[in-house]
């Protein structure tokens, strides 16, 4: 019985050995911080192909190489005033792989701070550049004078010399609120159509979209021709009439009015939820009120153009459930005279799928009118969110469709109202 023992406990004892060399031999370069203190050499870009230039400055939240001694003894690092992220598997002994914080110095040295494991520092001469101002998008592109209104971007820096400033068409704006990524401010009377621009101590930028953007307008205060105001006239163009309304709600004269009945999933109402503008008439005309939106705005560069309206839905009436099919077409698809529905009803045809209350389980603007904006590169699903078989071409873009149907189904049951005004394919 004591060999037996005996025999188990050496067997038991050799396995525990192996198991704990075989340990060490799995983590041949597991992370361990040491002694002393770093020292760098120099700093390049992480790009191999940019390896040998050699850095005194990089942009936030730009990745870079630092090269030197005893780097594994760094336990934490700071640009000017502002902590990096150590990764422990970007680190050697001769380089570290970091990335530069994407928050603005508080308090600018112009230096990297390494601190070690026994709380010494160690500085390096280096620069934190901030880019200039970006501009994303607008509250409400088509604000009226009095009303607030938000610019989003990035980098919206106020410095005491140098003070954060907005202008549109030329006026400066009065900034009420501001922080990095947005700038709140009340639209003056009497501002009119005209660039967006916002300067800073690191430089300026001009948007891609005007205020109270006509640019690429396709429908405009519906079936209102208006050379001045640049209205163009078009209006409901198919199978369905939906309300086109003019009240205390109006962005600028009447806009489209889809919903304001029961939604639920598998809900088919094209008689209150689809609208249709397909160009052509009955004599084989394609001019003024039945052109091709094609002849209207140039689709030569659809892939990095978006669809922009104007939305508003109160919070009495909210939306939660089915998306919203953007669906432009071609002759091919349908005209007038050859009205059908086949193109967009369970084919491969491409499409958008807006669907806002996805994230929270509902959505409306509040009874304020919202700018949104579909990239038409998103423009390449089927009606059930699959993805279509064939993309959009050049030639898709004579008709438009808006049907609230199919695409997300995992709703409740709602009875929205969506107006919608100022339909436009702009640049993006």
């Amino acid at each position: 019985m004591k060999r037996i023992f005996k025999s188990l406990f050496l067997f038991s004892a050799v396995v525990l050995t192996a198991s704990v060399f075989t340990g060490c031999k799995d983590e041949p370069d597991k992370y361990e911080i040491s002694g002393g203190t770093p020292t760098i050499r120099y700093i390049r870009p992480v790009n191999v192909e940019s390896a040998d230039s050699l850095l005194t400055g990089a942009y936030m939240d730009n990745n870079i190489c630092i090269v030197g001694e005893n780097l594994r003894s760094i336990t934490k690092m700071l640009f000017n005033d502002q902590e990096a992220k150590l990764v422990p598997s970007l680190i050697t002994n001769n380089t570290l792989i970091v990335t530069v914080p994407g928050q603005i110095p508080g308090e600018v040295f112009n230096k990297i701070f390494m601190i070690n494991n026994s709380n010494d520092t160690t500085t390096y001469d280096f620069k934190v550049l901030v880019p200039g101002p970006t501009i994303n998008n607008m509250s409400n592109e088509w604000a009226k004078g009095g009303e607030q209104a938000t610019i989003y971007g990035n980098y919206f820096v106020d410095d005491p010399n140098t003070p954060l400033k907005l202008t549109i068409n030329g006026y400066t704006m009065p900034i009420e609120e501001f922080d990095i990524s947005h700038i709140t401010f009340t639209v003056p009377a009497g501002l009119t159509e005209g660039p967006i621009e916002v300067s800073t101590v690191y430089g300026k930028k001009k948007a891609k979209f005007n205020y109270h953007d006509t640019t690429g307008m396709l429908f405009n205060d519906f079936g209102t021709y208006d050379a001045g105001e640049k209205s163009t006239g078009l209006t409901n163009h198919g199978w369905h009439a939906q309300k086109i309304v003019s009240d205390e709600n109006s962005l600028d004269g009447s806009y489209l009015q889809l919903g304001d009945v029961d939604i639920e999933d598998g809900t088919w109402a094209d008689s209150d939820l689809s609208f249709e503008y397909w160009p052509g008439d009955w004599d084989g005309t394609f001019t003024g009120v039945n052109s091709r939106l094609s002849d209207l705005v140039s689709f030569a560069d659809f892939a990095n153009m978006a669809l922009k309206f104007e939305v508003n839905i109160p919070s009495s009436n909210p939306w939660t459930n089915l998306s919203m099919q953007c669906i432009f077409s071609g002759d091919a698809q349908v005209t007038l005279p050859t009205a059908n529905n086949t193109f967009f009803n369970g084919t491969d045809y491409p499409r958008g799928l807006w669907t806002p209350w996805s994230k929270t389980g509902s959505y409306d603007t509040g009874g304020k009118w919202t700018t949104v904006t579909l990239p038409l590169s998103t423009f390449k699903y089927k009606n059930d969110g699959t993805p279509a078989g064939t993309p959009l071409t050049a030639d898709c873009f004579t008709g438009l469709t808006l049907f609230i149907w199919s695409g997300v189904t995992s709703g409740t049951t709602c009875h929205p109202i969506i107006r919608i005004d100022n339909i436009r394919a702009v640049a993006y």
